[in-house]
């Protein structure tokens, strides 16, 4: 069901939330947390999919605060107007979503378009999934949030938008850069947990250009094995982005784990069988599901960002031409 209130203010959305509860039994108990996500007009529907889905396993309010990001929320003359769209039941998955769409100098202030709709004694998470402010922690929705997630890949420059990231870093901060690493890593740790148990003495990393999560790879790598990390831009034919593969160097011979197709890679170990593993790239829907299971900071994200990135080998990064099918951002 979704329900349209045109130029209304935040009090006439909650005796609103509050008569379709009454009306209609849609209940907010069992909410565990408020999900705020800032976007720009007409960009909305993508994150709130990925929310109603991530809501299955997270019951939450879900705030989606729209603006005009480059017109009417610069311009103190446009008209003030905040038109909002209620969404529960089917429309909704397992949470309720409030849509607001706030023009003029309604849309200058965020934190008070959505302090009056946050669910009471309940933790706030804020999302950006496109542009983030400067600092996301001193921002007005970073502000009163737990938890506030950014996402590297989708600035224009990602390098750049790691380093800045890295300066800004409050505990509480996270990317999605981060969370698509999540089955690199469980895979990478489960081939060094079994024998030989040798030391891995060098580490070679490489991926496109736009990745952002193959520099979070081999700053993590670094930070853990405290060994020197090559960290090459790979390009392909077909232009493909994401993380290509990582190459472990130890004294038997080098563990090499590449993923030459989407979703499937190639794990090849010294004396040992080739195997072929699955390693898709994450969805919008499970990157939020992850990060809405910890609601405190993630200490390792913070000494990633702010030390494995210092780790990293500095200098012009060498670009290798290979020949290979495409692959996907992570």
């Amino acid at each position: 069901m979704r329900v349209d209130l045109p130029n209304t203010t935040t009090a006439k959305i909650s005796k609103t939330l509050v008569k379709i509860r009454e009306e209609g039994g849609a209940v907010a108990l069992g909410r565990v947390l408020t999900l705020v996500i800032s976007t720009t007009l007409g960009a909305e529907e993508e994150a709130i999919e990925a929310a109603n889905d991530a809501s299955r396993e997270h019951p939450m309010r879900v705030i989606v605060v729209s603006t005009d990001m480059d017109g009417s929320q610069s311009d103190p003359d446009a008209n003030a107007r905040l038109d909002a769209e209620i969404r529960v039941g089917g429309d909704a998955g397992a949470s309720e979503v409030i849509l607001l769409r706030a023009y003029g100098a309604a849309a200058s202030d965020e934190e008070g378009l959505v302090t009056g709709l946050l669910l009471p004694d309940a933790p706030v998470v804020a999302w950006w999934p496109g542009a983030a402010p400067a600092v996301v922690s001193t921002s007005p929705l970073g502000r009163i949030a737990t938890r506030r997630i950014t996402d590297a890949s989708t600035a224009r420059n990602p390098r750049e938008m790691l380093q800045h990231l890295a300066h800004t870093y409050a505990p509480g901060d996270t990317d999605f850069a981060w969370t698509r690493l999540t089955l690199w890593r469980a895979l990478l740790a489960a081939v060094l947990d079994q024998p030989p148990y040798e030391p891995v003495t060098s580490v070679e990393v490489h991926g496109a250009s736009d990745s952002p999560s193959t520099v979070l790879l081999a700053a993590w790598l670094g930070l853990q094995l405290q060994v020197p990390v090559d960290h090459a831009i790979t390009t392909r034919a077909t232009g493909s982005s994401g993380i290509h593969g990582v190459r472990l160097i130890r004294a038997s011979g080098a563990i090499e784990l590449e993923r030459p197709v989407a979703n499937i890679a190639t794990l090849v170990q010294p004396n040992q069988p080739t195997h072929d593993v699955s390693l898709p790239r994450r969805s919008l829907r499970d990157c939020l599901a992850e990060e809405l299971r910890r609601l405190a900071p993630d200490p390792l994200y913070g000494e990633v960002i702010r030390h494995g990135l210092e780790q990293l080998t500095t200098g012009t990064i060498p670009v290798v031409e290979v020949d290979e099918p495409a692959d996907t951002k992570a």
